[in-house]
């Protein structure tokens, strides 16, 4: 099956891996091929919703459009223990909370609007709520919360994160200072 040395990918459990669904797929570019195109019906049907963003059945719902072609546990929290992210017992009531704060920030304007979705997408990537896909569902999740917001999607240093090395490595390097509480360079990057 694909390896798993590829840094822009959470390690799957046995569990997990056998819980692809597309029997074809045997090499990592096939799989990113495949979640690739699921991911881009997602964002058709997430960009013609004007759904609150900041409603956890909604999100756990758009995750499930991203990967549910290609994973069975597309939309379910994780149950497993990983390398990054909180506990899996955690998950639920960490996400709720994430929410009612980016709710608390916007009705009381605590930050700008691309700061408010910056911050609940690093929130939400820092959970790591899903066995995988965590990376690509939360720059969604930041750029559907930008436009609720008034403002336009992000451009992620407008590159593929998953295959770009120099750029992911931008973007690596701002969430590390964002887990430091210092957002500017993910503002930066997301605007980049």
């Amino acid at each position: 099956m694909f390896e798993d040395d590829d840094d822009a990918n959470t390690p799957l459990t046995a569990e997990e891996r056998e819980q692809l669904i597309p029997s074809y797929i045997t090499l990592r570019h096939e799989l990113n091929e495949a979640e690739q195109v699921n991911i881009g019906e997602a964002l058709r049907w997430a960009y013609v919703r004007r759904r609150d963003v900041l409603d956890q059945d909604f999100l756990n719902d758009l995750h499930k459009r991203m990967f549910g072609d290609v994973w069975r546990w597309a939309g379910q929290y994780r149950t497993t223990a990983r390398n990054i992210g909180i506990d899996a017992y955690r998950i639920a009531v960490e996400v709720r909370q994430v929410i009612d704060d980016a709710r608390y920030w916007v009705e009381n304007e605590t930050y700008p609007p691309d700061e408010i979705a910056i911050r609940f997408s690093h929130r939400v990537v820092a959970i790591h709520p899903f066995p995988n896909g965590n990376g690509r569902f939360s720059r969604l999740v930041g750029d559907l919360l930008a436009r609720q917001l008034g403002q336009p999607a992000f451009t992620w240093g407008r590159a593929n994160l998953v295959d770009a090395g120099e750029t992911r490595a931008r973007y690596i390097d701002a969430l590390r200072a964002a887990d430091q509480h210092d957002f500017e360079l993910l503002l930066a990057f997301a605007r980049s």
